[in-house]
This record gives structure tokens, C-alpha cells and sequence, in this order.
């Protein structure tokens, strides 16, 4: 599994890469979280989970990075690890992070996922999934 994020005019892209979609997925909102903070400085404390029904993967994307978006704001969390399976239409997922403290870097604050770039793609036996977030 990898993430990259990438400039993109005034806004910045991200790429997830897996060996399932749900891996790009996980990829891609690592990718996120990277322009936010350091992750690798977040505890993985608090767990939330959510769910979501969406039938096409590339706005599936969108919606998974939006709604983790939102918890984190919502709770006043930075978020490092992410986890998410799909049955059918139906999507679950795990994602860990903290509250925010003195001592965790701020980065780029993250404002929402586009359908700017948007694909979700298979090539091989990597899956792909990128778009560019409003930041």
C-alpha cells in the first residue's frame, strides 16, 4: 500500500495505491492526513467507526474522504490509521486517531474531497484512487 499527494493548481492531489480497492481507499486517506500533520507522530487512541452506502467506487472515494474529514473536525481529531471494507453498495470502516495537542505538527488543513481528477481504477493487480482535495 502506498500514498502521495501532488500540487494541483491551488489545491493538492492525492493518490491511493493497493492490492484491493479498499486498500487504495485506506491509501488515499493516509494521503490526506500526511498534508494535515505528521501521522507517524498520532496515537491511534480514540476508534469511531462509520458506514456509508455508495454504489459507484469513484464517488465512493469521495464520500469516504469526506466523512472522515467531517468525524475529524467534529471531534477535533487528527487521524492516522484507517481501516474499510466493502460488501456490495454497503461500506464500513474503522478509522484511529487523537485529539488534537501541543506537540503534533499542523500542516495544510484539508477542507474537502473533488471530483476534480477523481478516478478509482484497476491497472494490474494495483488498485488506484485519486482526486484532488480543496485545501
Amino acid at each position: 500500500m502506498s500514498s502521495s499527494y501532488f500540487e494541483h493548481d491551488a489545491d493538492i492531489g492525492i493518490i491511493g495505491r493497493g492490492l484491493t480497492i479498499e486498500q487504495s481507499f485506506e491509501a488515499a486517506a493516509h494521503a490526506v492526513f500526511a498534508i494535515i500533520t505528521n501521522i507517524a507522530a498520532v496515537q491511534p487512541v480514540i476508534v469511531l467507526t462509520l458506514e456509508f452506502e455508495e454504489s459507484d467506487p469513484e464517488l465512493a472515494l469521495v464520500v469516504w474522504l469526506n466523512l472522515i474529514l467531517g468525524k475529524a473536525r467534529e471531534f477535533g481529531m487528527v487521524l492516522s490509521h484507517f481501516y474499510i471494507q466493502r460488501q456490495g453498495d454497503h461500506w464500513h470502516a474503522k478509522v484511529a486517531g487523537e485529539k488534537w495537542r501541543d506537540g503534533l505538527e499542523r500542516g495544510v488543513e484539508v477542507k474537502g474531497a473533488t471530483l476534480t481528477m477523481l478516478a478509482v481504477k484497476q491497472t494490474g493487480p494495483i488498485w488506484e484512487s485519486r482526486c484532488v482535495v480543496d485545501v
